[in-house]
């Protein structure tokens, strides 16, 4: 059934977004950020700091060098936030909970149980043997648990030093780094260079057709490989919950830019689908990496006379990958404050992405989002565009 969208003029421009959490909502103002979290009671937990990047100097502020560090901060607090959720919401604990801490919990429990029901029994005789005998159960689940915690509290407490968790840490991000860049701009580069070797039109005598043909495969695959991930995670219980709130983000952006109040009943209305969205970031990312990527070859024959191996050309890529981030986060900043047909056409493949990153949100996750956009909310209008 095709989505009913009532699509409503914007009166105002807003610098305000967002981002899902595990369930929640964080919002970016250009003061104060806010969270708000359902923890495992159902209750709405805020939290607000200062927007970071605010008191930086006014060359951070520049066209492209704002959209680096603006990138690295959103990085950077996003991580911070959704770690924070997962605390809030409870999720941690039930994935961290072991074996032999959910026995001892289930045991105390069983206890709690026992001596409630001697206390509040109608047939006290009947009861207290009752009462006994599931006292002594509950008594020898916690004696086993605390045997079975005595047993393993040594192996517990040779806990590894700092340096070494750092250097652990350390580890495992350089590893994220490299599968990263090996998946999405070595191997596309090195899969060209074994394709064009088997296919003539792609390795003529034409230098700019050969490097367009080339950044046209790259970029493509790696659009391909984004949208291929994207839509497997969206099949993941708790992802596709965090991209409902997602849903909840926009929606609740657009109702405040159409200068309704921001209730339930109005933010359900709007869309849920945003030009400034972070999913739009990527594909135009994508998309200024192709037409960067045109220039390499060309640049690179004028001066050393060759073509970059694939590994030299994706070495080359990464140095450009700031100089990508900016031209993309202006592009995104520009689409968000316009609507015409160029921002229609630069934002349309974003949106289209956004048909598996943004679903359509419960009420209590509209909560949520009006409850922690209506804390970044400047009293002075500094958010308007």
């Amino acid at each position: 059934m095709k989505e009913k969208q009532e699509k409503s003029a914007c009166s105002i421009k807003t610098s305000i977004g967002g981002q899902a959490l595990m369930e929640g909502i964080m919002m970016r103002g250009p003061k104060k950020s806010a969270m708000a979290v359902r923890n495992t009671k159902g209750e709405i937990v805020v939290e607000e700091f200062e927007t970071k990047g605010v008191k930086r100097p006014a060359i951070c502020r520049w066209p492209i060098i704002r959209g680096i560090f603006g990138y690295i901060d959103s990085m950077v607090v996003g991580y911070k936030c959704l770690m924070r959720s997962a605390e809030l919401s409870g999720l941690e604990d039930i994935v961290e909970e072991s074996p032999k801490k959910k026995k001892k919990r289930e045991a105390e429990e069983a206890a709690r149980a026992a001596e409630q029901a001697a206390t509040t029994a109608e047939e006290p005789a009947e009861t207290v043997e009752s009462a006994a005998e599931t006292t002594q159960e509950a008594s020898d689940l916690i004696s086993e648990a605390k045997d079975t915690e005595k047993k393993d509290k040594p192996a517990e407490e040779e806990k590894l030093p700092a340096w070494v968790m750092t250097a652990m840490m350390v580890v495992s991000v350089v590893i994220a780094v490299v599968f990263a860049v090996g998946l999405f701009i070595y191997a596309p580069t090195k899969l060209f260079e074994l394709i064009s070797s088997h296919v003539g039109f792609l390795k003529g005598d034409n230098i700019a057709l050969n490097s367009l043909w080339k950044s046209i495969f790259e970029g493509v695959l790696r659009i391909a490989i984004l949208v291929g991930y994207m839509a497997l995670i969206s099949l993941m219980k708790d992802i596709r919950r965090t991209f409902m709130y997602h849903g909840a983000e926009h929606k609740t952006i657009f109702c405040y830019e159409s200068g309704l109040e921001l209730t339930v009943e109005n933010v359900r209305k709007q869309r849920r689908f945003h030009p400034r969205c972070g999913t739009s970031f990527l594909i135009l990312m994508l998309l200024v990496s192709i037409f960067i990527s045109f220039f390499i070859d060309p640049i690179t024959i004028m001066i050393r006379g060759e073509v970059l191996p694939p590994l030299l050309r994706s070495g080359l890529k990464l140095l450009l990958l700031p100089l990508i981030v900016g031209l993309g986060y202006e592009l995104i900043k520009f689409a968000g404050r316009h609507d015409n047909l160029f921002t229609r056409i630069i934002s349309a493949p974003g949106v289209w992405l956004q048909h598996i990153t943004v679903f359509e949100p419960t009420d209590d996750m509209i909560e949520c989002a009006i409850e922690a956009v209506t804390r970044v909310i400047p009293d002075d209008q500094s958010d308007k565009w």
